[in-house]
């Protein structure tokens, strides 16, 4: 504790709320990752961006470290405050602040949840297209910090294809007010989508302006039961091809199993190693027609086994369940995850080289794929044994991620694809980044956070 410095805080900011309870100290310490203790010096919940930049100027005067917080949902520790930083979180910046109906972007503070981003631009007709499952508790400036994707990236792209301006409070404490919502600026460096997935080390969102945009035709979910790994590409070729698709998900029968036992309905009966759900435009009876003729040309070439087409909303809902459930349902076995990324066209070439990889390295231990083949975006769980301590079992899981760091290398990948370096994966980020490029990326730090305060020991050490 540094009870002389909080003091200050307060007289500076009287209207500042602080917390200091262990409780909340915890809480608001960590994110989604359970490795590291929370130990912050004291949890900050600006009201406002002055507040922000006060807080911000006296933690430069006082060397103290901040910890940007939204929902903290992320997997790799980016909001973890566990060396007496003190935790700036944005929860109480939650509001919308407009909506302009001409250019058709919705303004919000950055501690909006994504769901809350949904509904109100669905009050206005149109959509924010950026979509996963943490959408009721992640928070937009988190999204905004890594540069989120999920679900729909094949048919929208990532968070950063929908941000049209930001207001951003540097390390110094000034605010920048970047792009201010235009379509065409070429007016130098754009600095907002520097900003974009910088993990908070650069800046503090505290305002974002955010595209929308019309709602899609009515859609079909379908859930596809396939024979083995080669089909996955396959099919979703063909399926690609043949209909509009707006997401293509696909997870194993390991995976599988652990939904169902935390509450999923099973869709298909019998087994199968892989399974995808996919959702696609189908706003007419010839498009039903056309994705049942798809459907029924990959089961005469012996790449899907069995499949079902929602018939309602709620059966839909209910596949999709049977994807978005996975990382609930694994939460309690306390995962080692690994998120990673190739091109479309190397996923083949790179399934069969980690397969063989994960299979030789846990041999004993269970291993739970899914995600966004429509994207080249693999999420990779290891279960941890209940025989085996947390630092084995860490070490052990470390020890792969150096080869599944450089397989990647090998084939052109991500060692992060949408939930960023963190603590959890800066040893690997040369597997990703040259030298040349981390040796530019910290001359931006020291550019807009020269005393280093925001996220120290984030991205890189």
């Amino acid at each position: 504790m540094n009870p002389p410095a909080l003091a200050d805080l307060s007289s500076r900011l009287p209207e500042l709320r602080l917390l200091t309870e262990p409780g909340d100290l915890e809480h608001y310490g960590r994110d989604w990752t359970r490795r590291w203790t929370p130990a912050p010096l004291a949890i900050a919940l600006p009201a406002s961006i002055e507040e922000v930049q006060g807080i911000v100027r006296w933690a430069n005067e006082h060397q103290v470290a901040i910890v940007p917080s939204g929902g903290r949902t992320g997997l790799s520790g980016g909001a973890v405050a566990a060396h007496g930083e003190l935790v700036l979180s944005l929860a109480r910046m939650n509001r919308v602040l407009g909506f302009d109906a001409v250019d058709r972007t919705l303004t919000v503070q950055p501690g909006i949840a994504l769901e809350a981003v949904h509904t109100a631009a669905r009050e206005q007709g149109l959509i924010y297209p950026v979509d996963f499952a943490a959408r009721g508790s992640c928070a937009i400036g988190g999204n905004i910090a890594t540069n989120a994707g999920g679900i729909r990236v094949i048919r929208y792209g990532n968070t950063r294809e929908w941000i049209a301006g930001l207001k951003v409070v540097t390390g110094q404490g000034e605010l920048l007010d970047l792009n201010r919502a235009l379509i065409k600026n070429s007016s130098g460096y754009d600095l907002r989508q520097l900003m974009i997935g910088s993990e908070g080390t650069l800046g503090i969102v505290v305002e974002a302006t955010l595209r929308l945009t019309d709602p899609p035709p009515a859609s079909q979910v379908m859930l596809l039961a396939l024979p083995d790994m080669d089909a996955l590409m396959q099919v979703f070729a063909l399926f690609r091809a043949r209909l509009p698709l707006q997401a293509f998900e696909f997870f194993t029968d390991v995976a599988l199993k652990h939904v169902l036992a935390h509450g999923a309905q099973r869709a298909i009966d019998g087994d199968y190693p892989y399974y995808v759900v996919t959702e696609f435009d189908a706003a007419d009876e010839r498009a039903q027609e056309e994705a049942l003729a798809v459907f029924e040309q990959a089961v005469e070439q012996g790449w899907i086994a069995d499949g079902v087409m929602a018939q309602s909303e709620a059966q839909a809902a209910a596949l999709w369940r049977l994807r978005e459930g996975i990382t609930e349902s694994l939460a309690a076995h306390k995962p080692y995850k690994n998120d990673i990324s190739v091109r479309i066209s190397a996923v083949p070439a790179f399934l069969q080289d980690i397969q063989a990889l994960l299979t030789r390295e846990y041999p004993q231990m269970e291993v739970v794929w899914f995600g966004h083949i429509g994207d080249g975006n693999l999420h990779i769980n290891v279960l941890k044994p209940a025989s085996q301590s947390d630092a084995e079992f860490i070490a052990q899981c470390e020890h792969v991620t150096k080869l599944l760091a450089a397989a990647l290398q090998r084939h052109g990948g991500s060692i992060s694809a949408e939930h960023g370096i963190g603590l959890v994966k800066r040893a690997y980020l040369e597997s990703t980044r040259s030298a040349a490029e981390i040796a530019l990326m910290r001359g931006v730090k020291a550019v807009f956070d020269p005393n280093g305060i925001l996220n120290p020991g984030k991205l890189f050490a």
